[in-house]
């Protein structure tokens, strides 16, 4: 969860320019003794303004928790140490809720369910192929108007359904996401920030929702 400090994180007052210029340098810098140095900028720049972002949209969303910055190199192809970006989320089930990161790129925020656990898939392709999928389906224009959308689709149809199903396509996903990236500048240090943020959450949540209500927890909820 979001780190416990001596009081209440301060009033959100955007994302300060020296965070996404600690990740430009960051990229020729990839090594723990400098994050050691910068780690204070990291603090100032990056993480108390992340918490208290999450802090103020806790109210409406939920309660949000940070990733930790250092990469975990033992399970990934990718060795360097620091992450090249700090994450926040929201949990609504296993694999699915909110988010928002912090990068050299600039805020990206989104949300979905964004890998299949346990029964999730199979339910999800049952939602779909019934009648509760053509709710899904018809949130999907607007959202890719507003988002990029990626359902990491299989090329194959899932074993059990007809190519001819009226929802093959969506039948093929085996996640659903939706991000969008707000390019670094000026805006981005003011509240205008927060605004964003609350506006793209807002617009996912029915699809959020849907997928809360029928893909639900990696575990079989009845048998608990």
């Amino acid at each position: 969860m979001v780190r416990a400090a001596a009081g209440p994180p301060a009033r959100f007052a955007g994302f300060p320019a020296g965070g996404f210029e600690l990740y430009e340098a960051l990229a020729g810098n990839n090594t723990r003794a400098w994050w050691a140095d910068h780690k204070a900028d990291y603090q100032r720049f990056v993480r108390e303004p992340m918490e208290s972002l999450l802090e103020e949209l806790a109210e409406e969303f939920g309660a949000g928790r940070m990733f930790r910055p250092y990469r975990d190199t033992r399970f990934s192809k990718d060795k360097e140490p620091i992450k090249d970006h700090q994450g926040g989320v929201v949990d609504v089930e296993d694999a699915m809720g909110y988010y928002v990161q912090v990068s050299a790129s600039g805020l990206m925020v989104g949300g979905g369910w964004y890998d299949a656990q346990g029964a999730q898939l199979a339910r999800f392709r049952e939602s779909v192929a019934g009648p509760a999928g053509a709710e899904l389906a018809a949130m999907l224009p607007a959202l890719s108007r507003r988002f990029t959308v990626d359902g990491r689709q299989m090329k194959t149809r899932p074993r059990g359904y007809d190519e001819d199903h009226p929802r093959i396509d969506l039948l093929r996903y085996r996640g659903l996401v939706a991000m969008r990236t707000y390019a670094a500048g000026p805006s981005l240090g003011t509240r205008a920030s927060l605004s964003k943020v609350r506006a793209d959450w807002r617009a996912l949540r029915p699809a959020i929702e849907w997928l809360a209500d029928f893909v639900g927890p990696a575990s079989d909820p009845s048998a608990e």
